[in-house]
C-alpha cells in the first residue's frame, strides 16, 4: 500500500514569509494532480504542515529563519488549488501539523502509516533540501520504500535542490520520477 506526503506547501513557503517563489509556483499544477490521483483511488494523502508559534524563542528555527507558518494565519493555508482540493476533500485527507522539518519528528505519522499497511511513500512539496530531505531519510531509516516526483518538490536553493535529487537516489535509494518519465 501507498501514501502521498505533501509536504509544507503553504502559503508561507511559496510567496509568504519563506518563499521558495516561481520554482515553488511552477510545481502547483502536479501537486494538486497528484494528490487529486491518489484521492481518487482511494489511498492515503497526508497534509505535514509546518507549525510555529508566534516569538517561540525555543525552537531551533527562530535563529535560522524569519516566522513563518505562524498559527492561525494566512501563511499557513495551502497554496492556490491544493487548498481547494483538500476542503472538497477533507473527509478524505489527513492534515498533520508538525514542528520540524521531518514529518515524523514528534507526530504520529509512522504509527498512522503502519496501522494501515502503509510501505510505500511519495513525497512532494517544499523545501527539497530541507523538509522533504529530512522526511525522506527518516522514512528510509524506518523502513519506507520511497518515491520522490522531481516535478512536484522545490526549493529556494537550485544547488540544495540538485544536490538532494541526487541523495534520494543515490543514498536513499528512492524512485526519482518525471511525469511521463
Amino acid at each position: 500500500m501507498r501514501a502521498l506526503i505533501v509536504i509544507d506547501y503553504t502559503v508561507d513557503f511559496v510567496t509568504g514569509k519563506l518563499p521558495c517563489g516561481d520554482p515553488a509556483i511552477k510545481i502547483e499544477e502536479r501537486i494538486v494532480e497528484l494528490t487529486s490521483t491518489f484521492i481518487n483511488e482511494g489511498e492515503d494523502v497526508i497534509l505535514a504542515v509546518d507549525l510555529h508559534d508566534e516569538g517561540d524563542v525555543y525552537h531551533p528555527e527562530t535563529k535560522l529563519f524569519p516566522p513563518h507558518n505562524i498559527r492561525e494565519t494566512e501563511g499557513r493555508n495551502l497554496y492556490g488549488k491544493l487548498n481547494e482540493t483538500y476542503l472538497e476533500n477533507k473527509d478524505r485527507v489527513y492534515w498533520m501539523d508538525k514542528t520540524r522539518y521531518s514529518a515524523f519528528c514528534g507526530t504520529d505519522l509512522e504509527l498512522r502509516l503502519k496501522a494501515r499497511g502503509i510501505t510505500e511513500l511519495h513525497l512532494v512539496g517544499v523545501c527539497t533540501d530541507i523538509c522533504v530531505l529530512h522526511t525522506a531519510v527518516d522514512a528510509y531509516n524506518k523502513g519506507f520504500s520511497l518515491t520522490i516526483h522531481a516535478d512536484a518538490v522545490a526549493s529556494f536553493n537550485e544547488a540544495g535542490h540538485e544536490w538532494a535529487l541526487a541523495h534520494f537516489r543515490h543514498t536513499l535509494g528512492a524512485d526519482v520520477l518525471v511525469a511521463g518519465k
